[in-house]
């Protein structure tokens, strides 16, 4: 981060549009706007927040634009400094050339997520929020934004400040007795403490367990559809899609290479993956597809096993036999037989459904079954979701720390032991809301961000 500097960039996506942002943040935000606006008394103005039409030109006093320049004193602002924000018209030419004009005058061209990393140091939001403002942006689904918007208000981090204050009760009391360590005295009594030490344990593992719903609304569900070829595993991806975007044909083995597209089923996006038909080949190409195939079966969270309803009852098991031995325990195994539609199909597997993809029955009913999954995954009916790798990690280190607390209390080790343990649990959950942060952590998350946020 370029401290005690004032930054600049362009906030809005890049290419033409009807808007385009420019945002300045720091000490000299006014004094450099001023340069490049006709009209200056937007910045002479009491009021904190002002918006003001003007022009605005560049270093040779030539006319760019006629915009909109918003005025914000700190730290009324987002980053907590001294903002302008110029809304041009969103020519590119124009937007390039205002950010050009404003570096002539002494602005900084901003880092990624600079202006979000000001406003974490300045106060304005903790590093939880911060996360949430990229998760905000990129969410694609109705369910992602809900999530993303309830960590930005805050609901993750009031909960890890709940554990937390509950945390440095049990470690202050550990640390007295370690000032009065001479006289032998206990003043947090044992029982308690590990009774304690259960309740924020289990608040804990709950907030690990909500990662694989979090983890599944954010970076969308992966479905990889498997089975022999010809069995109408491209048509069944069609009908999911409602559009043609895998190529059907009666010839098998037409599907080679794996094929994926994204679509939102009730709010929740998953990724579906259409793949090469698995059966034995000599073929060098259709070898390394089928390859894909298996490499994709172990990645997805669903796997929908596509069945030939005409093929033999026994073959069908010995393909159901040999996925299963191919899936992991955490992957959701939904089997469907197809071609109901010229088939009367009499037996059945576990969570299995009949469908014919080439006339559309019982899709929704599949589809279903995936939103159902997903919405298993949620154990608990709290609204707080963990979303990140960074806090499940931090949070997995607590738990165990809290254990080996609770470990060393029932073998009866000196309080050093357990406020060490204490203390490094604590350490943890510091790490979520930015309450502890180091440098390279700050950097690590804040250089994934857009330029301009």
């Amino acid at each position: 981060m370029t401290f005690g500097t004032t930054i600049c960039a362009i906030s809005t996506a890049s290419g033409t549009g009807a808007i385009g942002i420019i945002r300045i943040s720091g000490a000299n935000s006014f004094a450099i706007a001023e340069n490049v606006v006709l009209r200056k008394s937007v910045f002479n103005a009491e009021k904190s927040r002002t918006m003001l039409f003007t022009g605005i030109v560049d270093e040779n006093r030539t006319l760019l634009d006629e915009s909109m320049v918003a005025k914000f004193v700190a730290p009324a602002s987002f980053t907590g400094e001294n903002m302008v924000e110029i809304y041009c018209h969103g020519s590119e030419y124009i937007e390039k050339k205002i950010l050009a004009t404003l570096v002539h005058y002494g602005a900084v061209l901003a880092r990624p997520g600079e202006f979000t990393q000001r406003a974490f140091l300045n106060g304005k939001m903790d590093l939880s929020q911060s996360e949430a403002v990229a998760d905000l942006i990129s969410s694609c689904t109705a369910e992602s934004h809900r999530m993303a918007l309830s960590q930005l208000k805050g609901q993750v981090s009031s909960k890890i400040s709940e554990l937390r204050n509950r945390m440095l009760e049990l470690t202050s009391l550990l640390e007295l007795e370690l000032d009065f360590s001479e006289e032998d005295v206990e003043f947090a009594d044992r029982t308690k403490l590990v009774a304690l030490i259960d309740e924020i344990c289990a608040e804990t593992e709950k907030l690990i367990n909500s990662f694989k719903y979090g983890n599944a609304v954010k970076s969308g569900v992966p479905v990889a559809i498997i089975g022999e070829p010809n069995v109408g595993k491209s048509t069944l991806l069609n009908a999911i899609l409602h559009e043609d975007r895998a190529i059907v044909s009666s010839i098998a083995g037409t599907t080679r290479d794996t094929i994926e597209e994204e679509f939102v089923i009730d709010g929740i996006r998953f990724r579906f993956i259409d793949t090469a038909g698995i059966h034995n080949t000599d073929n060098e190409i259709e070898g390394l597809g089928i390859k894909r195939t298996y490499l994709k079966l172990k990645s997805s969270r669903i796997a929908v096993l596509v069945l030939d309803s005409t093929a033999d009852k026994q073959h069908n098991d010995k393909i159901v036999m040999d996925i299963k031995r191919e899936i992991s325990n955490d992957t959701k195994l939904i089997i469907v037989l197809n071609k109901s539609d010229i088939c009367n199909v009499h037996y059945e597997y576990s969570d299995s459904l009949h469908i014919s993809a080439i006339d559309g029955f019982n899709i929704d009913a599949l589809c279903y079954k995936f939103v159902e999954f997903v919405s298993s995954l949620k154990t608990d009916t709290s609204d707080i979701v963990i979303t990140n790798v960074r806090h499940v990690t931090s949070l997995t280190k607590t738990r165990d720390l809290l254990l080996s607390a609770r470990q060393a209390i029932e073998n009866n080790l000196t309080s050093d032991f357990i406020a060490q343990d204490l203390r490094e649990a604590n350490y943890n959950l510091g790490e979520i809301t930015g309450a502890i942060s180091t440098n390279e952590i700050l950097e690590n998350i804040f250089s994934k961000f857009c330029i301009g946020k």
